[in-house]
């Protein structure tokens, strides 16, 4: 089963290695000078800063006593990387993905988990919008997305995302930006369900276990 909490400043040591060293939504990309020495201890002082500053900025996947995934979010003005992508800005009103990233070995299922529980979360602090830099199929370069952490790309696909119930609002041929308006709830429940019915049938299995988080899925399957 994939277990969901919020990520807080005493559960990071429960992030798995590729959630803790990525550091690509935390650094511009720009200036060499600002790359960190020690990834782990930037993405924790990100962590602190925005926790302090603005509250929870995280969820955590995990798979028993395994981490699975994690996912980051925070207001755009929080996150370095935000401003670097050619289909910026975000919307003044909407709360940026800031990375979505599945170890290795996990389930399949983590990154729906995982966006469902952002949006539970942001949906009891009256935020009404999540946006996201998705990637497409035609990035010309499978490393743009990544810094040298070794993860998967923690920029969520493009097709993953309108899969989701994101919408298109500025298209580009590699990295459109989305966004989810989470008024709705019974919309958002559908969009999951349907994308979990989509995921399950791939793998031909017909059946799937739901938790209840006041949202669509708090637990999957393994498959």
């Amino acid at each position: 089963m994939i277990s969901l909490r919020t990520l807080s400043l005493a559960a990071v040591d429960q992030l798995g290695p590729r959630s803790r060293r990525c550091v690509y939504w935390q650094t511009d990309g720009v200036d060499a000078a600002t790359t960190p020495g020690d990834p782990q201890f930037e993405k924790e002082a990100w962590i602190s800063h925005v926790s302090l500053e603005w509250g929870a900025c995280g969820q955590i996947a995990s798979e028993g006593d395994h981490a699975a995934g994690a996912v980051f979010y925070a207001p755009p003005g929080m996150v370095p990387r935000a401003a670097c992508f050619p289909t910026g800005p975000v919307g003044a009103d909407a709360i940026l993905l800031a990375g979505m990233t599945v170890e290795s070995g996990a389930p399949a299922g983590v990154l729906t988990a995982l966006l469902d529980s952002v949006v539970v979360d942001l949906r009891s602090r009256g935020i009404k919008a999540i946006e996201a830099f998705g990637v497409t199929n035609e990035n010309p370069d499978p490393e743009a997305s990544r810094d040298g952490c070794g993860a998967d790309a923690c920029v969520p696909p493009a097709s993953f995302l309108v899969e989701h119930g994101f919408t298109v609002v500025v298209d580009h041929e590699t990295y459109p930006r989305l966004r989810l308006d989470i008024d709705s709830e019974h919309q958002w429940k559908a969009d999951v369900e349907h994308a979990l019915d989509k995921l399950f049938a791939e793998r031909g299995i017909v059946t799937r276990e739901l938790g209840v988080l006041s949202g669509a899925s708090a637990m999957i399957r393994s498959l």
